[in-house]
């Protein structure tokens, strides 16, 4: 493989952004790829992957390279150095390049290896929650929390199956496979850009992680209910509840923030799908008016995001430990009141996208504690290391009819 210049330059740039500007990876990274007109499909893969790769393993290319956490430019050409040594990259015969200690950069790795923190490249406080919380399993969950993501596609099937699909992208060159135990999923074979597609245009499909897409089939939806997302955000689940309906029924889909919302109804117009209809969440009345409405309540809680990190490697560093302590009473405070839409009968799912069981398990245990008028119904912990997808959790909670208290 040949570096170029131009390529290497905009990964620098882009790691700048990220580790000293404190900008979102995905955000920079789709930035950087419209840098340049003229880049191919490999140009733009090589600096895509190579960012996000080094964003991933950066504590343990800053170790390696000993730039001691002060990412200065030729601080960060030392680590996309390393990056290159450890990966049989030939360095050209650039000034940045000279005297590369390419022996000293193998055996520091190997060295390392022995050290989880920076073997998985991890904070020292994340590795000891992980490990407190999770015990033996974390181990296995972190190595396969650092392996690069998959794209995974949900396919709409108000509008086609999934052997259309498959045919329909095939003609564009994009290759799929069917997932067992996904109905309605397709991986793609080679990382591509899905969104460029006549068929993305048509609404026949969304890209939705396999883990995500178990949620909604989680809520045993039918057409002709009635419906509340109450943490919709851009709709992913929303949508997919919506399909799983057949397009009948009602669904709210609520949030805290507008621009979400608004981001939903394009995707809802593009899928058409017509049962939805959004609500801000700008004070508690848009709760208590709908209050005992609603047949399911799904609560996507906002959460530390632990099971989706080989998708936000840079949630990492973003993340502290203050973060997760808040953010457990946040979703302790949401169940207790978005709790109160349910209707007798109905049902509740409380799902995460994370791993840790005081975020869900013990959530769970503490909402029944206090609210004798529900009671568990089962529970699905979606393991990275086993299922190979995102970590997920999500319990089915039933609030019994009045005659059962």
């Amino acid at each position: 493989m040949r570096l170029h210049r131009n390529l290497i330059l905009t990964v620098i740039d882009a790691l700048n952004e990220i580790f000293n500007d404190n900008l979102y990876a995905d955000k920079v990274v789709e930035k950087s790829l419209k840098r340049d007109k003229r880049w191919g499909a490999r140009d733009r893969k090589f600096v895509a992957e190579t960012i996000y790769d080094i964003v991933r393993w950066k504590r343990l290319y800053n170790e390696i390279a000993g730039t001691k956490e002060h990412y200065t430019r030729p601080n960060l050409w030392k680590i996309f150095t390393v990056w290159a040594v450890l990966h049989e990259i030939k360095l050209p015969d650039w000034h940045q390049f000279e005297g590369t200690p390419e022996r000293r950069i193998r055996g520091m790795f190997n060295d390392l290896q022995k050290d989880r923190r920076f073997r998985e490249s991890i904070p020292d406080w994340m590795d000891e929650l992980g490990e407190k919380e999770l015990g033996d399993v974390w181990e296995e969950e972190l190595k396969a929390l650092n392996i690069k993501a998959d794209v995974i596609l949900r396919v709409n099937t108000l509008k086609t199956s999934k052997f259309e699909l498959q045919k329909l992208l095939e003609q564009e060159e994009i290759e799929t496979e069917f997932l067992p135990d996904y109905d309605s999923a397709l991986k793609l074979v080679e990382r591509k850009n899905v969104f460029i597609t006549e068929a993305f245009q048509n609404g026949l499909f969304e890209v939705q992680d396999a883990s995500s897409q178990l949620v909604a089939e989680f809520m045993q939806v039918e057409p002709g209910m009635r419906v509340i997302d109450t943490c919709a955000g851009a709709g992913g689940k929303t949508l997919h509840i919506a399909t799983l309906m057949k397009n009948k029924g009602q669904i709210i889909a609520m949030d805290l923030y507008d621009g979400k919302l608004n981001e939903l109804k394009k995707r809802a117009r593009r899928n058409e799908i017509f049962n939805i209809e959004t609500r801000v969440i700008d004070s508690s009345k848009v709760i208590k008016k709908l209050k005992e409405t609603a047949d399911r309540v799904l609560i996507d809680a906002p959460c530390s995001g632990l099971g989706v990190l080989r998708r936000n490697p840079d949630a990492k560093w973003k993340l502290q430990p203050e973060f997760i302590e808040n953010i457990k009473k946040t979703q302790a405070e949401i169940l207790d009141q978005y709790a109160s839409m349910v209707k007798k009968g109905g049902k509740l799912v409380y799902a995460t996208c994370s791993i840790l069981p005081s975020e869900n398990q013990n959530q769970v245990q503490q909402f029944l504690n206090n609210h004798k008028d529900f009671s568990f119904v089962k529970e699905n912990i979606v393991s990275p290391s086993k299922s190979g997808y995102d970590g997920f959790y999500m319990a089915l909670l039933e609030r019994k009819k009045t005659e059962e208290l």
